[in-house]
């Protein structure tokens, strides 16, 4: 009888410890849409905590932004800037003082990569209103937000 040894290649250790990190956002376990370049929303999730910042938090949350709460008063921003990735809907869940907390909405892979500022309350995702790009940034503020968390996006993508 003759042993045949047969080696395979070995995924790299990035992907295999990468594969077995879970996240705290809604939809994180059902997020495998993928764009043109393979990565997902939780690809996007670790890119974006290493950006997400006081700067682009929205401006009435600024004084209760920390590194510990980073996706606190990031939501609307991200949202549309994860819907220029993906397409699909940016949609809005009515908070208590009257003002929408956003989430995406992609062909119903429905997540929320903000939603830890909540710190574990459970939001309600269905039937939740689509929301407008040109009425969230119709405030200059929030325009400058998200201007900003693109460049600098864009600058961690370039690299």
């Amino acid at each position: 009888m003759q042993l045949v040894l047969v080696i395979l290649p070995l995924r790299p250790l990035t992907f295999i410890l990468k594969s077995m990190k879970t996240y705290k956002f809604y939809g994180w376990e059902t997020a495998d849409i993928k764009d043109e370049n393979g990565l997902t929303p939780r690809d996007y999730y670790d890119i974006l905590s290493e950006i997400w910042c006081a700067d682009t938090c929205a401006s009435r949350m600024r004084d209760s932004w920390s590194p510990e709460n980073k996706t606190l008063g990031q939501c609307s921003i991200t949202a549309f800037l994860i819907q220029d990735i993906y397409g699909g809907k940016v949609r809005g869940i009515l908070r208590p003082g009257g003002n929408y907390h956003c989430f995406n909405d992609v062909n119903g892979c429905i997540f929320d990569l903000t939603s830890e500022q909540f710190k574990g309350e459970i939001l309600d995702y269905s039937d939740c209103p689509e929301q407008d790009r040109e009425v969230h940034f119709k405030t200059e503020e929030k325009l400058k937000r998200y201007e900003l968390l693109k460049r600098m996006f864009d600058d961690v993508r370039k690299s």
